[in-house]
């Protein structure tokens, strides 16, 4: 049978373009994968990689796992042994060869599930991924919140409700997404680095209900945990219950044991924080009260001791006491009158008893001339303490600070009222008062004390 040669729109392939071809459509047209058999012909070279066949008892397979992933793997791979590989189909280009490129092992039977979870948990430990320190902390009065979480579920719910109890303030946006499948993975990074791009959310919540090990198990995808471990926004993991525990929680920003703890978590306690300003709002009120009390007390013991010292009070003081003393002077000049006029009769009553004329006259003479003294002495005394009287009073009003105050002068008070003299009691910003002489006004000082000009 002879066949026609190709024509010209036909492509000839070489071997080398067809491998590469069909590894091309091999590695897109299979997602990574897992794939179980007995390990034979195993190979360990000094670089580290393992090199063996996974095989049933219809077929066999050819695979490849690197040095770095090998390193990973929790036990001693051995031929003979029923594994779990996870990996991607390829194709050897040079000789032409299928196989699978593994980057992950388990043995197989039970617990499997448990293994590739321990595994990853060492792996991405080993990395720093669950360091406290690049952990990023939580807005502590959220504006937004972003959800990553299945859209139907009883965790969304839940969430919504919490939020609208806790902080009906928060707006919400919902990032759907599948939370368990072999799709979950690649739909939880796409909706998670969707929200974190955006950026509407102050916060992500990713997470999901309760359900077994193989319905949480996206949440253990390497793949995930690097995306959540790259975000720039905060992230709040909340899968399952309180007692399970996903690769997710470990690497996220905060874990909670429950979606509605992780809403709890994200939000402040409305209720609870409208009691608290009520209460404060009273103590406030309270403190208000107590403190204009307290000024006007201050203000009325002010005004008794302004009513004691002012200047007209101690006018009234001063001329008090000079009518005193005024009173106290004549009465002392009546008395030493008085005193006199008894030793004149006292002498004129010797002089009768003697009856010498002239010593009569002579004593009548001196005591002509002391009663001139006397009155005198008297006029010249009280001239004296009028005009010290009269300087008293002109010197009290050169300082009343009245006079002064009528100059244009005034009086710098702090808030005490008491007055302000020294120059370091002027202080940038603070408030004073300033008395004129029928008036005053609150200021602030703008500016420090420099020294005065004169004009």
């Amino acid at each position: 049978m002879s066949i026609a040669a190709p024509g010209p729109q036909s492509r000839i392939y070489r071997p080398g373009e067809l491998n590469q071809e069909v590894r091309l459509h091999l590695e897109a047209g299979f997602p990574r994968l897992w794939v179980q058999g007995e390990i034979s012909n195993l190979v360990r070279p000094a670089s580290g990689h393992l090199y063996f066949t996974l095989k049933d008892a219809r077929a066999q397979i050819r695979c490849a796992l690197f040095r770095g992933n090998a390193a990973g793997v929790g036990f001693r791979p051995e031929n003979g042994q029923e594994v779990l590989v996870r990996g991607r189909l390829s194709l050897y280009e040079p000789r032409g060869d299928y196989q699978l490129i593994a980057d992950g092992m388990l043995q197989s039977g039970a617990g499997a599930l448990q293994q590739a979870f321990e595994a990853l948990k060492k792996k991405l430990s080993a990395e720093g991924l669950f360091d406290e320190g690049r952990k990023q902390p939580l807005p502590r009065w959220p504006k937004r919140i972003s959800l990553v979480t299945s859209p139907t579920g009883a965790a969304i719910r839940d969430m919504l409700k919490v939020l609208a109890e806790r902080w009906p303030a928060a707006r919400v946006r919902i990032y759907s997404s599948q939370v368990q499948g072999e799709s979950a993975p690649g739909e939880l990074i796409r909706a998670l680095r969707a929200a974190d791009s955006q950026q509407f959310g102050d916060l992500i919540i990713i997470g999901r209900g309760g359900g077994s090990l193989e319905d949480l198990w996206a949440f253990n995808d390497e793949q995930l945990a690097r995306a959540i471990a790259d975000t720039r926004t905060p992230v709040i993991s909340a899968v399952g219950h309180e007692t399970d525990i996903t690769i997710a929680d470990l690497v996220a920003d905060l874990r909670a044991p429950t979606p509605s703890a992780a809403a709890a978590a994200a939000t402040p306690d409305g209720p609870a924080l409208r009691l608290q300003v009520g209460r404060l709002d009273k103590q406030l009120h309270r403190s208000m009260r107590s403190t204009l009390d307290q000024k006007d007390q201050t203000v009325d013991h002010l005004a008794r001791r302004m009513a004691g010292q002012h200047p007209g009070r101690r006018l009234d003081d001063m001329q008090s006491r000079n009518r005193q003393l005024a009173s106290r002077t004549t009465q002392a000049m009546l008395r030493m009158l008085d005193q006199q006029q008894r030793q004149t009769t006292g002498l004129d009553l010797r002089l009768k008893a003697r009856h010498p004329a002239r010593r009569i006259e002579q004593f009548a003479t001196n005591h002509a001339a002391r009663r001139v003294q006397l009155e005198r002495a008297m006029t010249r005394q009280l001239s004296q303490s009028g005009d010290r009287l009269a300087g008293l009073v002109r010197a009290l009003n050169a300082v009343s600070p009245l006079n002064v105050l009528e100059r244009g002068y005034a009086v710098i008070r702090d808030t005490n009222g008491q007055a302000m003299t020294e120059r370091k009691a002027f202080q940038k910003q603070k408030e004073i008062n300033i008395l004129m002489n029928d008036f005053e006004v609150d200021a602030e000082i703008v500016s420090k004390p420099r020294d005065a000009r004169l004009k």
